[in-house]
């Protein structure tokens, strides 16, 4: 008897394993209710975890825990894939692979064979998110659709008293500093970089506000008249503050996917392919659009797409924007090297953030 109660205990074991999603995503970056309608129709089980940083996936990825599904940027997929961390994809499973943008897929197709590895998630921007009155108080007819409001010491002295925003992303930072004055982080050297990191600390000092979660309470509140931002975020704030307005700057801005993708040590593969097909489901994820305030990978010519164009326009780009966005470059060990170390430097050298 001892006997067969324990090999029930150790089936019932293997049945939770078997009926159990380990999920590691970004903070804040699905709708709840999309996880509980998987988990309902499916019967399984969602371990859920989250990140804020591609920096802090690489060390719960390189700490060796088993997930089933990571939702890695696109710049960290040729890196991911070489080292042959993911696994490739079974797309004969995935029967709503055909809803995503090809345009999409194309520019995923330039990083490692990337769409044998990974389907597209989400997607967003980074940008510039203004409240255009308080930036007129102080700007007069000065345009607010330059990173000038950010970068120029001159403009961003004008705007220090009603609050400034950067996200920590210090990949993003130097490559849209250096983008607005024409080059490219990509092509920079190390010691090239360093020169930079100390303009790049001068205009960080006069930064209310360097955190990723607290920049976006910030600009809801009204504590940030200006800032650097994600596309979701800079929504996601003006819902509760209508006065800001979110767009591109006219010298260009950075364009980031994040897709789904399977490790290789998974332990369980064939429910992770189950879930990515349900997340290509198109009022699925056109819900979870809404919800999080990032772009959709769906096809724009797709019913739902078109009715939430209508709905609300924020959620869908126009072709004129998206003409100004780039990737951010992919960097070579020794450039993420010094980025990482002048970045550190830059946090620990600057002033606590005024906005808590």
């Amino acid at each position: 008897m001892r006997g067969l109660l324990l090999l029930l205990t150790l089936l019932a074991g293997l049945a939770r394993a078997d009926t159990t999603l380990r999920v590691l995503n970004w903070k804040d970056y699905i709708e709840p209710e999309v996880l509980e309608r998987f988990k309902a129709e499916h019967a399984v089980r969602i371990d859920y975890q989250t990140f804020t940083s591609a920096d802090e996936l690489d060390r719960l990825l390189d700490a060796g825990t088993p997930y089933d599904l990571i939702v890695p940027s696109h710049f960290q997929l040729t890196r991911l894939i070489d080292s042959g961390r993911l696994l490739r994809l079974d797309k004969f499973r995935l029967s709503h692979y055909d809803n995503l943008d090809p345009k999409l897929l194309a520019s995923l197709a330039a990083f490692s064979r990337a769409n044998d590895y990974v389907v597209p998630y989400l997607w967003t921007t980074v940008g510039l998110v203004t409240d255009d009155a308080k930036l007129a108080e102080r700007l007069g007819e000065t345009p607010a659709d330059s990173w000038s409001v950010l970068f120029d010491p001159t403009i961003a002295n004008r705007l220090s008293d009603c609050g400034i925003g950067w996200i920590d992303a210090p990949e993003e930072i130097f490559s849209l500093w250096l983008n607005y004055r024409g080059k490219q982080l990509g092509r920079a050297s190390p010691r090239a970089l360093e020169r930079y990191a100390r303009r790049i600390g001068e205009s960080a000092s006069r930064v209310g506000s360097l955190n990723n979660d607290a920049y976006v309470d910030g600009l809801a509140k009204g504590q940030l008249c200006v800032a650097m931002a994600w596309a979701g975020h800079a929504i996601t704030a003006a819902q509760q503050r209508p006065s800001l307005r979110y767009r591109i700057p006219r010298e260009g801005g950075l364009l980031t996917i994040d897709s789904w993708a399977i490790p290789a040590n998974a332990g369980n593969p064939e429910l992770a392919h189950r879930f990515i097909n349900f997340m290509l489901m198109a009022p699925v994820a056109v819900r979870n659009t809404q919800a999080t305030g990032f772009y959709s990978p769906m096809k724009t010519t797709l019913a739902e797409m078109e009715a939430l164009a209508i709905t609300d326009a924020r959620l869908v780009p126009t072709a004129a924007a998206r003409q100004r966005l780039y990737f951010l470059e992919q960097l070579s060990p020794d450039q993420k090297a010094v980025i990482d170390r002048e970045w550190s430097r830059l946090k620990q050298d600057r002033a606590p953030d005024l906005v808590p």
